[in-house]
């Protein structure tokens, strides 16, 4: 995942977090994230989808926390954003007349699909309270 999707997620669940009574509307979290509304709003929308947050429209409107943050891992929310291999792309269109080329992206996607898994058991244990503990 070579983009800024995961951390600008963790940065809106680490606000809510923090601030689990009130809701936070995209432009407060977005100055806090130094970024565009909009960018907010889209991770917002796939963090509802994942059933992480809940949002409401309207002058009173904003987002909180779908459940406390203890009962959210952050492999939870690494899943919901994730749209990117850890290791990159395969190769498109490798030459199957070649050995390495025919059988490259069986393999690589074996390697792919691992590395993810470990990446997920590794952030599996940790919750978004355990996270959030590190900020005053």
């Amino acid at each position: 995942m070579n983009n800024t999707r995961f951390a600008t997620a963790v940065h809106i669940m680490t606000l809510l977090a923090k601030s689990p009574q009130e809701w936070l509307t995209s432009e407060w979290m977005a100055g806090s994230i130094n970024v565009n509304p909009v960018i907010v709003r889209k991770e917002i929308s796939v963090l509802r989808e994942a059933g992480l947050i809940i949002s409401r429209q309207g002058k009173e409107g904003g987002s909180q926390l779908a459940k406390d943050a203890d009962a959210i891992t952050i492999s939870q929310i690494y899943r919901a954003v994730k749209n990117t291999e850890v290791l990159g792309k395969k190769n498109q269109n490798p030459n199957p007349a070649c050995s390495v080329g025919k059988e490259i992206n069986i393999h690589l996607n074996t390697l792919f699909e691992e590395t993810d898994q470990l990446v997920t058991n590794f952030l599996g244990d940790k919750s978004l309270q355990e996270f959030t503990n590190h900020f005053n």
